[in-house]
């Protein structure tokens, strides 16, 4: 049983930095990539920031670019969120998500095999 475990989630005010984690645990496993997703309440979970591994390649949703940096291990299979000049509408909770073989995509959450159980953001205004 593969398991991924984010932290680093929290309460912050306008304009403060978190940084989220994710590791996995359990069995072993290679992934193509590992993204992180949001969901606020009531509104969809959409796609924050992924990772290709084998090209190093990395993409943002448009509302987080120039602000959030993804970055990790392969070999480790651990990501990392680095949220800066965070806002209001970044409430949600943050899910790290890894992908085993590449299907041509990692902005959609169907794309992924396996899930953490996500990490509460709080940005006050």
């Amino acid at each position: 049983q593969v398991q991924l475990v984010e932290s680093g989630g929290g309460f912050v005010q306008a304009g403060g930095s978190l940084r989220l984690s994710c590791a996995a645990s359990g069995r072993t496993f290679s992934s193509a990539a590992m993204g992180w997703f949001r969901q606020a309440p009531g509104k969809e979970r959409e796609f924050v920031a992924g990772i290709r591994w084998s090209f190093g390649s990395t993409y943002y949703a448009d509302s987080v670019k120039g602000r959030f940096t993804i970055s990790g291990d392969n070999a480790k299979n651990t990501v990392y969120l680095q949220m800066n000049s965070l806002k209001p509408e970044d409430t949600a909770v943050y899910y790290c998500a890894a992908i085993r073989r590449w299907s041509g995509s990692l902005y959609y959450p169907d794309k992924y095999d396996y899930w953490g159980q996500g990490t509460q953001v709080t940005v006050s205004s």
